[in-house]
């Protein structure tokens, strides 16, 4: 049958008998509509059964495939660039180079590509797409899967969008601000500090058991920290903090939340990741975080749409990974409402069949209504416009058999979105979609075909209230899903610190509570009323298999008790647009920065026992007990460190190394063959003095010993050092200019202790000659938004180990000429790159990453790490730029290796709509003066 066919017999297909209604009745029009969608599905090419829903009817608009008159007020919610683009995720057997450059040369551009969960999410032409879905080793093409932070600001607010020109003249003048700003004495905390910080009693626990975060690293994934440099500058941030290497992102709710957990635990090491740009890339970066960055304690506010609320997904796993290696999680409950409240826009439970079925082929509605009565719609409030809404149920990821559909309609019976993907055995029980503009629209969950199944229906931030037209708003408790849920991690409600929310959730509703600043929390505190609510029922484990097999009801599963605990939102920050702070987006960093205090005051707590402290010091909220809404309660510093037994701790680290040679040839180098005094010193950072202090050092060659290994340093108090005086001595056959690295691990009595680290004793006469070695090729283009970035080699041969090495971006003539020929490297917006240096033994440092907002082009600029300013202080004023600037990371680790072999410069665009080439680089290396 045609698709024309079916706008004329549409009516006909509708159930008759009893379920018969007149043509223009709502609920008649409602169910022709449905069914011709679901005929459209039924008609799909096996490419087209590939393609999420919308993408498909959306093609199938545009070819003339879907009659006007048939679906009059249809939407697909497909965004579709200017140029024809629109981001989806290419789900594939094996994602590698060959599928990337099948994906480029169909004009798609690469903007994630993950081969560990085979996915790669790219903006391509939306006419490619059946081709990419035609691909056999391509299993199915999605919209690209969208996430919502927990943050809540006001749905009435007109929404703009800034421009990436707006916002960089933004961040570069709060940045100038702050260099500007008279430099007086202040907290370590910074000029602003979190009224978290007394609601939580955090200040007063720092003081009685004089613990500060030392020995601990704290870190964000949000969206981004745009104004990480103004941070910085104002002293709300240490310098020190670390980013992922193109990882920063984009916006300022991960620049918020670091300042939350600075003011908190002020000697804390920092860290942060966006959590923005995939779900693959949330996961990827969790892991990373820890295993690469080395931190304790990881705290996000964001949730995915397709995160699962039945198993472990993407995300929830790496968590899991995490915990289960020793890292604490904390993470935001969501903003999504709850019943006691009356907020919830959540449904959940076992599919009822209404008896009313939906066209002639196939399909029947489910059944709200709990009592006798059948009730196949359940109606938005009117504020719940606009909202993304989810569909899931109870089968395994990537194997669901069982095709449930979704679909929004108004008040006059027209279905205005719908999202009805073919799920045949290898798909996610998963549907998606947003709803319409307008009141009166309600939503319907159509079982196409297979076994009735437990689902949730979850419209975020939208709710389900009683309709004008006499149907009922049902909802359960439970909107809490995907990592926030994993077993190990900590879900986090929201409870105002000081002024209540300065607007209603929707129109109508009571007033919002007040937190007790200048006081503290207490067992009246009163939480956020659109803190979202559990339990949270999980039907698979992370693998697949099922918890309870063969039962995929209400009666099956397991039922985790989630959120654990409140903190305080509504807080200042010295972020524009965030003071105050609202959300649990705010909530969950107070949270991960107590639980960093107690860390940092008895370093041996376990996950476990960091668990039970946290929930068993809670104060309880009402309704008495552990609820669904606030967990145990909401949480206080000082009560979890007198309970875990905080003390301050020492902390002791060996420092750089002097070294002053006392034999050989009477010059100022250690070379084969001499000895040297080294003096390396011994450091207290932490908050306790230090007894019994030992260093001891080990060479990392056999030519080159220690002589005493180890030595003791005494007692140091917090903030002392101590210095001692080694002796390190050269074979006559040492490797010409190799530098001895010295493995260093200090002893002290305290749970800190051993530290350990890497000291580096230069050995060698550098030369006074200078070999470069240029790359003179062809300009390479940089991919436009894609993290892959191009990539350039030029070969070091004939130096063997390295005194010093810089780096430049060259160029014959400087200017910011857009086509510019002549400059090193020319970009239309610097500030989207990251540029990275590799070196022959697999190192790499970061030269630059993210800096330099709008400006134009790098010529003559050299990266010398003896360079008074980094790279990173630049602004758009620098361009073009040019002149010696300090490199993110320093260069002087890779002369820990030969310098001989390939070298690799890779720029990586992270942003859209600028372009530009690499044209002109050289590596500036000198070596050693034969001994």
């Amino acid at each position: 049958m045609t698709v024309a066919a079916i706008g004329a017999t549409v009516t006909a297909l509708a159930t008759p008998g009893a379920n018969a209604k007149a043509p223009d009745d709502p609920t008649a029009r409602a169910y022709s509509q449905i069914a011709a969608l679901q005929q459209l599905k039924q008609s799909l090419t096996p490419a087209e059964r590939k393609l999420d829903s919308r993408l498909a009817v959306e093609l199938r608009k545009r070819g003339g495939q879907v009659a006007a008159n048939t679906l009059p007020q249809l939407g697909t919610g497909v965004e579709v660039s200017k140029s024809g683009t629109t981001e989806v995720e290419v789900h594939a057997e094996k994602v590698g180079d060959e599928l990337i450059s099948r994906l480029r040369a169909i004009g798609a551009g690469i903007r994630f590509p993950s081969a560990a969960t085979g996915t790669v999410l790219v903006e391509a032409p939306l006419t490619a797409l059946p081709e990419i879905a035609g691909w056999k080793d391509v299993t199915s093409v999605n919209l690209k899967h969208g996430l919502i932070s927990a943050r809540q600001t006001d749905p009435n607010a007109k929404k703009t969008d800034e421009s990436k020109q707006t916002k960089a003249a933004r961040i570069e003048t709060a940045v100038r601000a702050a260099q500007a700003a008279p430099k007086v004495a202040a907290a370590p905390q910074g000029a602003v500090v979190s009224e978290g910080d007394r609601t939580h009693a955090a200040d007063t626990a720092r003081t009685r058991y004089k613990v500060t975060g030392t020995g601990v690293k704290v870190c964000a994934l949000s969206d981004g920290v745009d104004s990480l440099a103004a941070s910085k500058a104002s002293g709300d941030l240490p310098a020190d903090l670390d980013v992922l290497p193109g990882q920063e992102g984009s916006g300022d709710e991960g620049t918020a939340m670091l300042e939350i957990i600075h003011d908190l635990v002020p000697n804390a090491k920092l860290g942060f990741a966006t959590a923005f740009t995939s779900e693959a890339s949330f996961a990827d970066n969790i892991r990373a975080l820890r295993f690469t960055a080395g931190c304790d304690i990881i705290v996000d506010d964001v949730v995915y749409y397709h995160e699962s609320p039945f198993q472990d997904g993407l995300p929830a796993r790496a968590v899991n990974d995490v915990t289960a290696d020793g890292a604490y999680y904390f993470s935001s409950a969501g903003n999504e409402g709850n019943t006691l409240d009356g907020t919830s826009g959540n449904w959940e439970g076992d599919f009822a069949d209404s008896g009313r079925g939906i066209g002639k082929f196939a399909g029947a509605a489910h059944d709200f209504d709990p009592g006798t009565g059948v009730q196949e719609f359940n109606p938005l409030s009117p504020n719940s416009a606009g909202q993304v809404t989810t569909l899931w149920w109870a089968d395994a990821l990537e194997a669901s058999a069982n095709d449930y559909d979704l679909y929004v309609l108004n008040s006059l019976g027209n279905v205005t979105s719908f999202s009805q993907d073919v799920q045949n055995g290898d798909d996610d029980p998963f549907e998606i979609l947003r709803t319409g503009a307008g009141a009166g629209q309600r939503l319907a969950v159509v079982k196409f075909s297979g076994e009735a199944r437990y689902f949730q229906l979850s419209a975020f931030r939208g709710r389900f209230a009683d309709s004008t037209d006499g149907l009922k708003g049902f909802s359960t408790p439970g909107v809490t899903r995907g990592h926030n849920s994993a077993v190990g991690a900590f879900s986090v409600a929201a409870t105002p610190a000081k002024d209540p929310l300065p607007f209603a959730l929707e129109t109508g509703d009571p007033a919002n509570p007040a937190g007790p600043y200048p006081n503290v929390h207490t067992r009246q505190s009163k939480p956020e009323r659109f803190t979202s609510d559990g339990p949270r029922r999980v039907f698979f484990n992370a693998d697949g298999t099922p918890i309870t097999p063969g039962d995929f009801t209400s009666t099956g599963g397991a039922v985790r008790a989630k959120p654990q605990i409140t903190a305080a939102d509504g807080v200042a920050t010295s972020v524009a647009d965030f003071a105050p702070f609202f959300g649990t987006s705010a909530a969950a960093p107070h949270a991960a920065a107590i639980a960093a205090l107690a860390l940092s005051g008895n370093p041996g707590l376990s996950n476990d026992e960091i668990r039970t402290a946290l929930q068993g010091t809670a104060l309880d909220l009402a309704p008495a007990g552990s609820d669904n809404r606030t967990g145990h309660g909401v949480i206080r510093a000082d009560l979890l460190l007198r309970n875990t037994g905080a003390t301050p701790q020492p902390l002791v680290r060996a420092g750089t190394p002097t070294v002053t040679p006392t034999t050989g040839d009477g010059d100022a180098f250690l070379e084969p063959g001499e000895q040297a005094k080294v003096t390396v010193p011994a450091e207290n950072i932490g908050d306790g003095t230090a007894t019994g202090v030992n260093v001891v050092l080990d060479p990392d060659h056999p030519g080159a010993t220690v002589t005493p290994r180890a030595r003791s340093y005494g007692n140091l108090a917090a903030g002392a050092s101590k210095s001692r005086d080694y002796t390190v001595k050269l074979a006559a056959d040492y490797p010409l200019g190799r530098p001895v690295t010295l493995k260093a691990r200090v002893t002290f009595a305290g749970t800190l202790s051993p530290t350990t680290g890497s000291l580096l004793v230069a050995t060698g006469q550098p030369s006074a000659t200078v070999r470069d070695f240029a790359y003179t090729g062809a300009p390479v283009p940089i991919p436009d938004n894609d993290p892959t970035g191009a990539s350039v080699t030029v070969d070091v041969s004939g130096v063997g180990f390295a005194s010093g090495i810089t780096f430049s971006i060259d160029g014959t003539a400087c200017s910011t000429d857009t086509a510019s020929a002549t400059v090193g490297l020319d970009h239309t917006w610097v500030g989207d790159l990251v540029a990275t240096l590799t070196g022959p033994g697999g190192r790499t440092a970061t030269l630059f990453a993210r800096d330099g907002a709008g400006g134009n082009n790098l010529c003559q600029v050299v990266f010398d790490d003896a360079a008074t300013t980094a790279f990173a202080s630049v602004t758009s004023s620098n361009a073009p730029y040019t002149g010696t600037w300090r490199p993110d990371d320093p260069l002087a680790p890779f002369r820990a290796s030969s310098a001989d072999g390939t070298w690799t410069f890779t720029v990586a665009d992270r942003a859209g709509s600028d372009t530009g080439s690499i044209r002109a680089f050289s590596l500036h290396v000198t070596g050693f003066e034969p001994a």
